[in-house]
C-alpha cells in the first residue's frame, strides 16, 4: 500500500578535502555558484548515491532493481517489461520502436512494482518500446553550501607513463603529472518532498520510504573515492505532516532548521557549525522526525 502521508526533509551533509561534484564543462572543478561562491551539488548527483546504495543493499533484485545505473542499456529493459506482461508480440518487426497500444499502461505498473528508482524518482521510459513515464513522488533540490567555498588545485604526480612513446621522451623518468581539485571542507543543505498524491501512482509504499531514509542516511559510507575526499551525512530531518496534501508550507518548514558557523576563522570541520532546530509552536499536523542528528 502507498504511504498516505506527505514529508518534507533537509538534508545536510559536508565534504572534507575532496570534490564533491566536478563540473565536467568546467574541468571537474567542484560546481560553484558564480555569483555567491556557494558550493553546488546536483540533484542527479544525490539520486545516484541513493540508487547505489539501494543496488548494494537489496543487490539489485526485485522490487528493488535498479534502471539508470552503470552500463544499463534501457530500451533492454522496456524490451523486459513487455515479456513479462506476455506482449512480446509487439517487439517484433522493424516498426516496434514506441508501440505498445494499450499495454502501455501494464508495462508501465511492471517498471513501477520491480524498479526502486522508477517507483522513487520516476523515469522518462518511452523510448524504444513505449513503458510510458512516470512522475515520481520524491524530488530533492540542488544542494548548496552554507558558505562559499575555495577549491583548490594540487599538482599530483604518477611514477608511470601509459605508452612506451612517452618514456622514451622522458628518458626513463616515466612520470606523469596531473591536477586534483578539492574542497578543504565544505557543509551542504538539500531540500527534499515525499508526495503521498504521487506515490498512489507508483505504489511507494512504507518499505521504500523507510530505504529512503537509510540510504540518506548512510549513502556516502559506500561511495568512497580518492577524488570525493571525506563526505558523511550530518543531519536528516523530517517533517511528516498528519495529511496526503500536507498541513504547511514547505518553506516555513525549512526555515526552522537554521545552520551557522560559530567558528571565528575558516570553517574546517562540523563542530566549526551549529545547527538549531526550532520545535516551537509547530503548525498543527507537522511533526519533526530527526533521522540524523
Amino acid at each position: 500500500m502507498a504511504i498516505s502521508n506527505r514529508y518534507d526533509f533537509v538534508l545536510l551533509f559536508d565534504v572534507k578535502d575532496g570534490n564533491p561534484n566536478g563540473d565536467p564543462d568546467a574541468g571537474n572543478l567542484p560546481r560553484i555558484d558564480a555569483e555567491t561562491g556557494r558550493g553546488l551539488v546536483t540533484d542527479v548527483c544525490l539520486k545516484r548515491k541513493v540508487r547505489n546504495f539501494v543496488g548494494l543493499v537489496k543487490s539489485e533484485q526485485p522490487p528493488y532493481e535498479i534502471y539508470v545505473k552503470e552500463k544499463a542499456v534501457l530500451n533492454k529493459t522496456h524490451e523486459r517489461a513487455y515479456v513479462a506482461i506476455g506482449a512480446e508480440d509487439l517487439l517484433k518487426g522493424e516498426d516496434k520502436k514506441r508501440k505498445g497500444g494499450d499495454k502501455v499502461d501494464e508495462a508501465r505498473q511492471w517498471m513501477c512494482s520491480n524498479f526502486f528508482d522508477v517507483r522513487t524518482f520516476g523515469a522518462v521510459m518511452s523510448t524504444g518500446v513505449n513503458c510510458g513515464q512516470v512522475r515520481g513522488p520524491v524530488q530533492l533540490t540542488f544542494a548548496r553550501s552554507i558558505d562559499p567555498i575555495v577549491s583548490s588545485e594540487h599538482s599530483i604526480t604518477r611514477m608511470a607513463v601509459t605508452t612506451e612513446k612517452e618514456a622514451e621522451n622522458q628518458s626513463g623518468d616515466n612520470r606523469t603529472m596531473g591536477r586534483k581539485f578539492t574542497v578543504p571542507y565544505g557543509l551542504y543543505m538539500a531540500h527534499g518532498f515525499v508526495s503521498a498524491n504521487l506515490a498512489d501512482q507508483t505504489g511507494f509504499n512504507e518499505d521504500d520510504l523507510t530505504l529512503l531514509w537509510q540510504a540518506l542516511s548512510s549513502m556516502f559510507e559506500h561511495d568512497r573515492s580518492a577524488a570525493r575526499g571525506l563526505m558523511a551525512t550530518r543531519g536528516l530531518y523530517v517533517f511528516k505532516h498528519d495529511s496526503k496534501l500536507g498541513n504547511a508550507s514547505a518553506h516555513d518548514l525549512f526555515d526552522r532548521v537554521d545552520v551557522k558557523k560559530i567558528a571565528r576563522g575558516p570553517a574546517r570541520q562540523f563542530s566549526d557549525y551549529q545547527v538549531q532546530i526550532n520545535e516551537q509552536n509547530m503548525p498543527d499536523g507537522v511533526k519533526l522526525q530527526r533521522v540524523l542528528g
